[in-house]
């Protein structure tokens, strides 16, 4: 598998039986495709839907069914749309499980930029400093490294900050860590990644447990 299908495959291993999810658009939402069957999550689309499913075949999608990003959706049995209002006073009033969003920095705080490169046009924020600060657990996705090799896990963030010490758990193509009072604690590993490695390759400083296990997402049981 490639690295976006495993980062999304460990994604939805983090969700839990009646959970409130919203997916950020990219890497997050391709964790849609891969709920295990066994776990019944309500999935949150911040432009409008609750309860959505995987992403549709080619040539039957629904052009009014789309999420945050303009990816096509499917809708499940069950399943309602809104407006802008009520979605955000679904996120705001604290009603959000969990959120899982990309990033372009993180650091061993918690604190988060995603959503501007000073000098670039970017589209803006979105409702990302909504989730992270009205959710109750955030989860952040992204590559361990940009393409020159440097490390997106510093020990302080350089860009722009979306939220200050907001996040819970991060997930890349190379490693789990969590955030925690004392540090950034080294969870998992990818497959064939070694603890050196992922020591070598971020920037921030890590705690290393007696045992670090490597992700196991072959179990994963698709719906």
């Amino acid at each position: 598998m490639d690295t976006r299908e495993l980062i999304a495959r460990r994604i939805a291993k983090e969700f839990e039986d009646g959970m409130v999810v919203n997916l950020g658009f990219g890497m997050p939402t391709a964790a849609a495709n891969y709920l295990p069957n066994h776990i019944k999550v309500i999935l949150q689309t911040e432009n409008g839907g609750l309860l959505f499913g995987p992403k549709p075949q080619r040539g039957k999608s629904d052009p009014d069914l789309g999420n945050s990003g303009g990816e096509p959706i499917t809708m499940l049995p069950g399943s309602s749309a809104f407006d802008l209002s009520t979605s955000f006073g679904i996120i705001r009033g604290g009603h959000v499980d969990a959120t899982v969003l990309g990033a372009l920095e993180v650091d061993q705080e918690g604190n988060i930029a995603n959503w501007k490169i000073p000098g670039k046009f970017i589209p803006g924020m979105g409702g990302g400093m909504d989730l992270l600060v009205g959710a109750k657990r955030v989860i952040v996705s992204l590559m361990h490294t940009d393409k020159k090799g440097n490390s997106k896990i510093l020990k302080k963030c350089t860009l722009p900050l979306s939220a200050a010490k907001v996040v819970d758990l991060i997930i890349t193509d190379k490693a789990v860590m969590e955030v925690t009072n004392e540090g950034l604690v080294l969870k998992e590993v990818a497959p064939g990644v070694t603890v050196e490695e992922v020591v070598q390759m971020t920037e921030a400083e890590l705690f290393i447990p007696d045992y670090v296990p490597e992700m196991d997402v072959s179990a994963l049981v698709l719906a």
